[in-house]
């Protein structure tokens, strides 16, 4: 396609997003074909030296570009097409990629692996000397593990094809090893070996090729100009060996190289490629549990519409075993709904009017009317996506480092290869008066091959992309780079009581009245709270309604957050709230003190009700603990952790609590300000993470060093935290911990292995006096190394990650047991 013709197209695979100034535009695209840190750098340097282009940023994991630029100059369709002509494809970011597109370019990329694997298990024999001891024959048993490899890849499309093809590279690899051991590739190993390694460079691997001439062409030194000089390197010392036609020169041996390098980083694009995809694949799979079509309530019939058409407010009917189509709230109906999706638990959940339920829960035995309050991008399992794209695009502070590092490290590598290959033939030149060509060759194409940087590009955000897949499976959704490298160093953890340790789904227990009716003292205190999200309110409301009684209208209303409301109903000022909020505003509660010191002590949380300054009573509330509450605590506790209980309830209701889950401190009594200024007090000497729910604790979620939201809180809570609790289970606050600890361990033992091997390679590596095969099997090591260690030590989830392309997955639950 030209750049005319995308121009003219009304087609526009980019968002745009608001600019921090009016005259910037920004816009945001998915960029796939992305391997390792270099790659992003060479966008960044692509783009950033357009006309007009003021900013890129570029996230390797999320696989996303931001540009802002000057509409004036550029255009964003020039700028895209500029990533096109490098090699790169562009996508919506906006829209999730199908299941089968991804898996296609999978299978796809499997292919390009495959025949270049065969090109190598084809050159490597001609390779082999026996003459050298055992290890002439090494090069032949790498043949039988590649012979594997394809195996392993090939099983998923049968057993006989994987077979027969892995027999069918065996004899060939024998067959080929028997004539060059019986002497007759003598003439011929050189030519044939220069002819794969053509055939690879030009044929397999010429998508490597071209966007190494495009990075070229531009000035971008990345890994594909490294790689594409490495093997070109090869090229060249074979091609001496066929103009020098010395009988000890290791003309087939160069030309081996050469393939062995293409052979290598199209593998480990692939499997980078396949982490990448499994990493958040499973999750994409819940939008599958979404049904296509709802049946809508509309003019008192039932029409059943595409779910793209359910619009918000209306109406839909869900009958018994049907999954539900979209979240909404219960209006009509009871039912169990099975929400195992989210929970993990296969236990139903009793759903009456006025609850909540999930878009693809299954309904159970009962007929449900549901008002639909979230469709499309805002709906639940739409979010869960979003946010799971968001946990890839993590970048924690050794990332950055990497970053640095890598945009020095190509032209470094180029200058250390140059060196050594002028050194060794100056030197050779002036010690023996001979130029040693062959070893001033070695030399600089063993620090291309050593030098290979991909193994530093992929270390760290391999480690991520398996953690965040690995945390989303559970129902945890990292948000952000630091929930990643700090939730392992808190040393504090704080947690809210309602909605957090408790259910969030207090009931009214008990009414005591100050000498009026039970149903003045509820019309009062549900016509104050009806306008409060706040789970006490919501009760007081329901309590009202089940009992028959009918609110006054409320004229006006002021809200205290932590203490209480006060609002103007008729002539005079209705106040409800906590008893000491209305006690500062002169309600006698003398009557009622012994009672509400005896419903505190036995944990219920007391609000007092007052009208024209005449106290009505007080609302007893119950909340039950969550059910993995007391072990969730004990296991923070035994990992270190100090665990304290910070809530706006009275102290008795959060002493008992508190001795019930077990925690290590408790602050009763606590405003939402107040709550922020006790973290800041306890980040003096400690790291410190805070758990909450709702819009009080919005201001302490943002304060602590990690803020952890529960997935059925307000939206200002899980927007302000760096950890999200889809699941709603306490027992994934330690899963989520231990989550950061590993993967941050996996990203540190990565990051040292990546440079331990380039540090010590490419120096010796400089002395001429490594072959190239072995520069290229220790380039291999390290990388299928990382590879291994980054999917934390399985070797059978490594062989099954293999295997699984081509095949669907079965939707999952966000919580693995």
């Amino acid at each position: 396609m030209t750049t005319a013709t995308l121009a003219q197209s009304t087609f526009q695979p980019w968002s745009e997003e608001p600019s921090s100034r009016p005259d910037r535009r920004k816009i945001r695209a998915r960029i796939g074909g992305l391997h390792c840190s270099l790659c992003t750098g060479t966008i960044e340097k692509a783009l950033g030296r357009m006309p007009g282009v003021d900013k890129v940023a570029v996230s390797l994991t999320h696989e996303q570009a931001l540009v802002e630029y000057d509409p004036a100059v550029a255009r964003p369709e020039h700028l895209l097409q500029t990533l096109r002509d490098i090699g790169y494809t562009i996508s919506d970011p906006r829209k999730l990629r199908a299941f089968e597109d991804e898996e296609r370019d999978l299978v796809h990329e499997a292919r390009r692996f495959v025949l270049a694997v065969v090109l190598s298990v084809a050159a490597i024999p001609i390779i082999a000397d026996p003459t050298v001891g055992w290890i002439g024959f090494l090069p032949a048993l790498v043949c039988l593990s590649l012979g594997g490899f394809v195996f392993l890849v090939l099983r998923s499309t049968g057993l006989w094809i994987a077979i027969g093809a892995a027999t069918g590279l065996t004899v060939m690899a024998l067959s080929v090893l028997y004539l060059n051991l019986a002497g007759h590739l003598t003439r011929a190993a050189p030519w044939l070996a220069g002819a794969l390694a053509v055939v690879l460079i030009v044929g397999v691997g010429r998508h490597i090729l071209h966007m190494a001439v495009q990075a070229l062409r531009r000035g971008i030194l990345n890994q594909h100009v490294l790689l594409e000089i490495g093997a070109f390197a090869g090229m060249a010392g074979g091609v001496i060996g066929l103009v020098l036609d010395r009988p000890d020169y290791p003309t087939a041996a160069f030309f081996a190289v050469s393939v062995m390098v293409g052979t290598y980083h199209i593998f480990s694009e692939w499997l980078l490629l396949i982490v990448k995809t499994r990493s958040s694949q499973a999750v994409k799979r819940l939008l599958d549990l979404q049904p296509e079509t709802a049946r809508v309530v509309r003019a008192g019939l039932e029409l059943e519409v595409p779910i793209e058409e359910v619009e918000l407010g209306e109406r839909v009917r869900i009958r018994p075993g049907e999954r539900i189509p979209a979240d909404g709230t219960v209006v009509n109906g009871h039912s169990g709904v099975d929400q195992s999706l989210v929970t993990g638990e296969a236990v139903p959940v009793e759903k009456r009017e006025g609850d909540a339920v999930i878009g693809g829960s299954i309904n159970g035995t009962g007929t449900l009317l549901v008002r639909i309050t979230a469709v499309g991008k805002g709906s639940f399992l739409h979010q869960v996506i979003r946010h799971v794209e968001d946990a890839r695009a993590l970048k924690p502070g050794m990332l950055h480092l990497i970053d640095r590092v890598l945009r020095v490290y190509t032209p470094a590598v180029l200058v250390i290869a140059a060196l050594a290959a002028v050194g060794w033939l100056a030197g050779s030149w002036l010690a023996t008066g001979q130029v040693d060509i062959e070893r001033a060759i070695f030399a600089g194409l063993c620090v291309l091959v050593m030098g290979y940087p991909c193994a530093v590009g992929i270390s760290a955000p391999l480690s991520i992309v398996r953690g965040a897949g690995q945390a989303a499976e559970r129902g945890i959704l990292m948000r952000t780079g630091e929930a990643f490298q700090g939730f392992r160093l808190v040393r504090r953890i704080i947690l809210d009581k309602t909605g957090t340790l408790t259910e969030g789904r207090p009931t009214v227990r008990e009414v005591e009245t100050a000498g009026g009716s039970e149903a003045e003292l509820l019309a009062i205190a549900a016509a104050v709270e009806a306008s409060s999200e706040h789970p006490l309110a919501q009760a007081v409301v329901k309590a009202a309604f089940e009992r028959g009684v009918t609110p006054p209208e409320v004229a006006s209303f002021q809200a205290f957050p932590g203490q209480g409301v006060v609002a103007q109903i008729g002539r005079g000022e209705a106040i409800v709230g906590s008893p000491r909020f209305l006690t500062d505003r002169a309600v006698d509660l003398s009557l009622l003190q012994k009672r509400m010191e005896i419903l505190e002590a036995a944990g219920r949380t007391v609000i007092a009700v007052a009208n024209e300054g005449r106290a009505l009573g007080i609302v007893a509330l119950g909340d039950t603990l969550r059910p993995d509450a007391i072990e969730a605590v004990a296991s923070l506790r035994k990992s270190g952790l100090s665990t304290i209980l910070v809530t706006g309830d009275n102290e008795r209701a959060a002493q008992r609590v508190g001795r019930e889950v077990g925690v290590d401190e408790v602050h009763a009594g606590i405003l939402p300000q107040r709550k922020a200024a006790i973290v800041r007090e306890l980040q003096a000497d400690a790291r410190v993470a805070m758990v909450g729910d709702g819009i009080n604790d919005a201001p302490a979620l943002m304060q602590a060093d990690i803020g952890i939201a529960m997935g059925g809180g307000t939206d200002i809570a899980i927007e302000a935290a760096d950890i999200i609790i889809l699941s709603n289970r306490l027992g994934a606050l330690p899963e989520a911990r231990e989550i950061s600890r590993r993967s941050y361990r996996k990203m540190v033992q990565n990051v040292v292995l990546a440079f331990l091997f380039n540090g010590v390679g490419i120096p010796l590596a400089a002395t001429g006096l490594i072959h190239p095969v072995w520069a290229m099997v220790a380039m291999a090591v390290s990388v299928t190394a990382i590879f291994i260690n980054s999917l934390w030590g399985s070797p059978r989830l490594f062989f099954d990650t293999i295997q699984s392309v081509g095949r669907p997955i079965a939707p999952v639950s966000l919580r693995v047991a």
